[in-house]
């Protein structure tokens, strides 16, 4: 398939490319944009750890085709926060020292800001079932379950979560 010209709006900014429409938008992400936020799992959708957010809901961009995102707004790690600046969730994560081999934190981190998106005060058994289809291999479970309920708190204190703004 020949490549097309797209605009993409990722982290708030418009990017031009010249990409396959049917390549997957984790492809362009890692490749085109030198996001590497989201990770290649299983390339199947059942991993989560290329989560991304689109128009402030989660997304599995392994299976995402980029051409159905013009017009969308993309969100990667990257842009939830900085080092200077972090989303609470990514600060949570840090404290809770919720990451072993960090390879699943992406699509920990960005379920989590997707969940809060939606509910800024979920209860426990939704954050389950809402991390339940995001693998981690190294058994970093209960800081991670311990990291989300602190960015639950952080968010409920600060009132609206930042990205927020996205699912309008």
């Amino acid at each position: 398939m020949p490549t097309r010209r797209l605009t993409l709006n990722v982290n708030g900014a418009d990017h031009e490319l010249n990409v396959r429409p049917d390549a997957p938008l984790l492809y362009v992400l890692r490749n085109d944009l030198e996001l590497n936020g989201p990770k290649y799992g299983c390339g199947l959708g059942e991993c989560g750890a290329c989560t991304v957010l689109v128009d402030g809901k989660a997304a599995r961009s392994c299976l995402t085709p980029v051409s159905g995102m013009v017009g969308r707004k993309i969100t990667t790690l990257e842009g939830l926060g900085g080092i200077d600046s972090p989303d609470p969730i990514q600060q949570a994560f840090i404290e809770n020292q919720a990451a072993q081999c960090g390879y699943c934190i992406n699509g920990m981190v960005m379920t989590t800001r997707a969940l809060l998106n939606r509910n800024p005060s979920p209860g426990e058994d939704e954050i389950r079932r809402e991390l339940a289809f995001n693998l981690c291999r190294c058994g970093t479970h209960m800081e991670i379950l311990a990291a989300v309920r602190q960015a639950v708190e952080a968010v409920g204190q600060a009132g609206t979560p930042p990205a927020a703004e996205a699912t309008t």
